[in-house]
């Protein structure tokens, strides 16, 4: 006896197919392809997409569908010529940024100049 509530989504091509018409129709509208506008067009919540991707049958659906929203996000990121976004991004994949001081009162000085005798 199956315990909780009912899949929403009862195969997993109803779900595909569901996911796919919700990328046509913001494509064809110009909008940003979001999680969140995916788990309204599909009459769900972000949790319960996840939910799904739990589910052995629906987790590659799920993963390719926030695979694609996760790549519009990432593209727009590249846009525009500013820095911030690219940095954003690096970081979220394992990139950092670090500054690191010698607090044993040392002091060195490095110039990256050819010419060191205009210092």
């Amino acid at each position: 006896m199956a315990v909780g509530r009912p899949m929403k989504f009862k195969t997993v091509k109803e779900l595909k197919d569901k996911c796919d018409a919700f990328f046509a129709q913001r494509e064809a509208e110009g909008k940003p392809y979001t999680i969140t506008g995916l788990a309204l067009a599909l009459g769900t919540t972000r949790e319960t997409l996840c939910d799904y991707g739990e589910k052995d049958d629906y987790s590659d659906t799920i993963k390719e569908a926030k695979a694609k929203c996760q790549d519009y996000a990432e593209q727009r990121l590249y846009m525009g010529g500013q820095a911030a976004g690219p940095i954003f991004a690096l970081k979220n994949f394992g990139w950092s940024d670090k500054q690191e001081i010698d607090h044993t009162g040392k002091v060195s000085l490095s110039f990256t100049s050819d010419d060191e005798k205009c210092l």
